[in-house]
């Protein structure tokens, strides 16, 4: 299956679960991509402790696009 997540949000929660949801997806064998739009391109600067966007994120072997 073919998916593509689009996040417009610097909302480190909401980034960090949609990109948990990606990663399950490659790991199930589906075409994942990650599409950053408007506020999404902060990503780097969304994560805390709590939740960890930038390991999310350095696990994903799909598509990424900024």
């Amino acid at each position: 299956m073919k998916i593509l997540f689009i996040i417009s949000t610097n909302d480190g929660e909401t980034i960090y679960n949609a990109m948990r949801l990606a990663n399950v997806g490659v790991k199930k064998g589906d075409d994942v991509g990650v599409f950053m739009l408007g506020k999404g391109v902060l990503f780097e600067q969304s994560g805390t402790e709590q939740f960890d966007v930038m390991g999310q994120v350095g696990q994903f072997q799909g598509d990424f696009y900024v």
